[in-house]
């Protein structure tokens, strides 16, 4: 704007301000202000007064409709509306450790196992009725003399880096199994089997004989061959995979945090797998806390640190708050005292005959305590229709059995003496609750039978013990409280044949049991596809395993499964293979509610 010209800036500068003239204008409005009010407001309020009680009245009746407005929404709302689990949150549970390794090939702990089945995919796996089903495979087929196996890949499964997952894989990691230089303890299972990939989502494995129980072997984990085919396999429990791992399961890896003095637990971080196939799980995170002994767990329960907790053995009311419950549900596998066949005094099948009649099962499985259920024979109660009853109990007849075969009480009438040679004894375990129980209690019974028996519990979790190593490998006991992993199949030739046995070997046949009719039958059982066929050879096994009594067969576990009451994990009724197969429901676990609609 120009300042000089007419209209400027300085004209419009040269306006002065009135302030007489706006006191006048200002009480004319209050003057009109007050005349309206006394006018319209002030000179009617006799009339409000007439209609009060009216206006009362009306209002009264305004404050009950919307009273009963918002009851009937209330209770109408329970009709089309109910609180539900919600999707979202962490769920942390609790498990035993130690974590040294993330690679699936080498879990071992309680933890590793769990992180593989929440991070790792199978081709089959089971559900929580202990039935195997479909995981990463879509079929299965088998040539008439079962020796050639099909597998066909669900072309939807990916990585959770977003890489596809293909039958490449699947062959990379049985390579990777049956190289000696990855030290997998799986390479047992697979070193006489051949695979190859027909095309990229067929799987093709030829055995050498045929394998009735083998799509039950199907349920290894699945391997990323793009991550590791440049890895050395004697490097790869070092690898950095074995430490932050690329799988294909529901949850995915996030962070693997050290145990500190403060927190005095690993804790393994997870989180929900977009790639998913199965469908995102509700769960946005999923957290495991790796404790060192089974106090450490019960003290994080105390507390509310955890939704769930695992490996726990009987769980007292006391040991719970009041937010949390418990879930039981039974594991396919037994609790055995193994007796070492080979052992000077147990090589003689009377004693191991009268060990057997003079042990009271009921109070070994009393003493255990907790949730377990009996077992007597090499495989599961009821999983080979037609087993013969168990052995009676009758310590008498067991004493008698003793003195006859040399075995004397001496003159305190509390050891035997067979030669010069005390009938001793000692019961090996592993630093188990229920374990330790069992054995102290065979201890107790056996001495009453004239049996010098001491019992000796080690760490096995302790890496400079080298339990496996030193224990197992070895078969360096007398007698082994130990538990062993029967499965869905009655197939235990991995425990009983004579070919599986003896030291400085990778077999699971600790009790070094030698037998050739049931080595013959083990051997065809397993290869005979017909179910009835089978059947009766299992029947026939049992047979000669409880006349030769190279094990007591003590108690079958249950999972002890403590969770949240405002959480939804493992259902009750639910029958497990193994303990972790408690996932196999994962993507549905909950730990957040919510009002939702009701479904017609």
């Amino acid at each position: 704007m120009d300042n000089n010209s007419k209209g400027g800036w300085k004209a419009f500068s040269s306006v002065g301000f009135d302030r007489k003239a706006a006191l006048r204008r200002l009480k004319k409005a209050e003057v009109a202000t007050t005349r309206h009010a006394h006018r319209f407001l002030l000179s009617r309020l006799h009339h409000a007064r007439l209609v009060r009680k009216e206006v009362s009245i009306w209002m009264l009746l305004m404050g009950i409709m919307i009273a009963g407005m918002g009851v009937q929404f209330a209770f109408a709302q329970t009709g089309y509306m109910v609180t539900a689990p919600a999707p979202g949150g962490t769920y942390s549970e609790a498990v035993l450790g130690p974590i040294t390794s993330l690679n699936p090939l080498y879990a071992s702990s309680s933890a590793e196992v769990s992180f593989s089945r929440l991070v790792f995919s199978s081709l089959y796996s089971y559900d929580n009725t202990g039935t195997l089903r479909q995981d990463l495979a879509t079929s299965l087929s088998s040539t008439k003399n079962g020796t050639v196996y099909t597998v066909t890949l669900r072309k939807d499964a990916m990585w959770s880096d977003g890489s596809p997952l293909t039958a490449g894989d699947v062959v990379f990691t049985i390579d990777l199994i049956k190289n000696p230089a990855t030290r997998s303890p799986l390479r047992v299972n697979w070193a006489d089997v051949n695979v190859r990939a027909i095309d990229s989502y067929t799987v093709e494995f030829t055995l050498p004989v045929a394998y009735a129980a083998f799509p039950h072997a199907l349920t290894f984990p699945v391997l990323p061959a793009h991550i590791l085919a440049d890895v050395n396999a004697g490097a790869l429990r070092e690898s950095t995979f074995s430490r932050s791992p690329i799988g294909s399961g529901p949850f995915a890896f996030s962070l693997l945090q050290p145990a500190d003095t403060i927190t005095k637990y690993q804790a393994i971080h997870l989180v929900a797998n977009p790639y998913y196939y199965g469908g995102r799980p509700k769960l946005d995170q999923f957290e495991l806390y790796a404790y060192a002994n089974q106090a450490d767990i019960r003290a994080a329960l105390q507390a509310g640190e955890v939704n769930g907790a695992a490996d726990l053995e009987n769980v007292q009311k006391s040991d719970l708050g009041a937010s949390y419950t418990t879930v039981n549900a039974p594991i396919a596998s037994g609790v055995y005292a193994l007796l070492n066949n080979t052992n000077p005094i147990l090589s003689d099948s009377t004693v191991r005959k009268a060990l057997q009649i003079g042990t009271d099962m009921n109070k070994v499985r009393a003493a255990v305590g907790g949730r377990v259920l009996p077992l007597y024979l090499p495989f599961l109660d009821g999983q080979v229709p037609g087993s013969p009853p168990p052995p009676q109990l009758n310590m008498a007849q067991a004493a008698v059995m003793l003195d006859n075969d040399g075995w004397k009480l001496d003159s305190t009438r509390t050891t035997r003496y067979k030669d010069g040679r005390p009938l001793q004894l000692v019961i090996t375990t592993t630093r188990d609750q229920q374990f330790q129980a069992a054995a102290n209690e065979l201890a107790h019974q056996w001495a009453s039978l004239g049996v010098k028996v001491t019992v000796s519990s080690i760490d096995a979790a302790n890496i400079s013990t080298q339990f496996i190593q030193n224990v197992l490998q070895q078969r360096n006991f007398d007698v082994l409280v130990y538990e062993l992993a029967i499965g869905a199949d009655p197939d235990v030739f991995a425990y009983w044949h004579s070919s599986q046995g003896g030291a400085n070997t990778s077999g699971y046949n600790f009790s070094n049991y030698a037998n050739a009719n049931s080595d013959a039958i083990l051997s065809t059982a397993r290869t005979n596809v017909d179910p009835a066929l089978r059947n009766a050879k299992y029947v026939a096994f049992a047979k000669q395993w409880l006349s030769d009594a190279p094990a007591l067969g003590l108690y079958q576990p249950e999972l002890e499964y403590v969770v949240s009451k405002n959480s939804t994990a493992l259902k009750s009724g639910a029958k497990l293979i193994l303990a972790s197969d408690r996932y196999s429901n994962v993507v549905d676990w909950t730990v957040n509610t919510g009002l939702v609609y009701k479904t017609p």
